[in-house]
């Protein structure tokens, strides 16, 4: 447990910052990887009002409007910023788009010397929308529940700049990262400057709380997850505000596929690391001790299954996390979610389930 005094803003519910930073709860918070999204018919609607996914992430009322959605429907624990991961590569002038039924494009991708030797990162004052979303829902959310930031890691968002789309086999970027190393570096530098500034203008803004997406740094080799993910993802947090306004922001890390790196990421200077469904939490919890919250971890496929399934799913769960309070009277953090983002398909029905299940369930085991 933290021995030096933490400062937590005002808020009607701040069960989620408390288990960031592990301090005792009453239960599990609970908050959803893409909990505004398609899945919800309401969004649908805005987004149909918006005319184009850049349309809603680029309108401080239509994010706000997307991002508050959940949260009328559900007694979620946190509310998450609705926006893209490529934002900041969009500043940058790679030209991003949504095509229909299609994912991410960037019109200029980065694949050579002189593309290299052209980037640098943003002019914030190109972002002010994001930032402006943020003051807007902050507003709107009036104290109820904490509000997270986020950004892509510098790796993330390498993969999309090199290869110019989603990828398969991430054939571009892995040729550019073992041919090519010091550009690949060149790179990651300007993207982890350039997020650090994001993510501390986000909470000047009024972030709550920031949560760094390596979604894509488990794909890497072992050797080259730590040179070419890892560091640069450290380095974003070096620079990070662990402050404001007198009060702690805590920083959240998720590698999809990282949990082979449980340890080295904890080792970041982050508070929580998230993690996906191959790892258990009992795993994670002995493995990372009390050094980090843990986030996580629900395949989000059981939210096709009965409701009575999914109960026992996120019973076993918390079964494997354990009790939070440890014999030497410390608290480890857990903050229940996904392993990765709601799936469009999913029934909203299914996700009342799930969050009740949360709640009552950690509370009987907290009791």
């Amino acid at each position: 447990m933290p021995s030096a005094p933490i400062s937590l803003p005002p808020l009607a519910n701040d069960t989620f910052l408390r288990a960031c930073l592990r301090l005792p709860t009453d239960y599990a918070p609970v908050w959803l990887m893409r909990q505004a999204g398609r899945y919800l018919p309401e969004y649908n609607a805005t987004r149909l009002r918006a005319g184009s996914f850049m349309g809603l992430a680029t309108s401080p009322a239509f994010a706000t409007e997307v991002t508050l959605q959940p949260l009328e429907r559900y007694p979620l624990d946190a509310a998450i910023l609705f926006s893209d991961i490529l934002t900041v590569p969009d500043a940058m002038g790679l030209g991003l788009s949504f095509a229909a039924g299609e994912g991410p494009r960037f019109a200029t991708p980065i694949r050579d010397e002189a593309d290299v030797a052209t980037l640098a990162a943003p002019d914030l004052d190109k972002l002010r929308y994001v930032f402006d979303a943020v003051r807007s829902i902050r507003q709107a959310l009036d104290g109820r529940v904490p509000l997270i930031g986020f950004s892509g890691s510098p790796w993330t968002l390498a993969c999309y700049m090199v290869e110019g789309a989603g990828s398969d086999d991430y054939r571009l970027v892995k040729t550019m990262l073992y041919r090519r190393p010091d550009l690949m570096h060149r790179i990651l530098a300007i993207n982890a400057d350039a997020v650090a500034a994001y993510l501390n203008a986000q909470i000047e803004a009024g972030a709550q709380a920031v949560m760094i997406f390596d979604s894509w740094g488990g794909v890497l080799a072992d050797a080259a997850f730590r040179r070419f993910s890892l560091a640069y993802t450290a380095r974003v947090l070096q620079q990070l505000k662990k402050e404001h306004d007198g009060f702690r922001i805590p920083s959240i890390v998720f590698t999809k596929g990282g949990g082979g790196w449980l340890e080295a990421i904890a080792d970041t200077g982050c508070d929580v690391v998230g993690i996906d469904w191959t790892v258990s939490l009992a795993q994670a919890r002995a493995r990372v001790g009390d050094r980090v919250a843990i986030q996580g971890n629900l395949d989000p496929m059981v939210l096709f299954a009965q409701p009575e399934q999914i109960r026992a799913e996120v019973a076993q769960a918390l079964d494997s996390f354990g009790p939070p309070r440890q014999a030497d009277g410390s608290t480890a953090g857990h903050v229940f979610n996904l392993g990765h983002g709601i799936s469009q398909h999913t029934p909203p029905d299914s996700v009342s389930v799930l969050v009740e299940a949360v709640h009552e369930y950690s509370r009987r085991l907290r009791g």
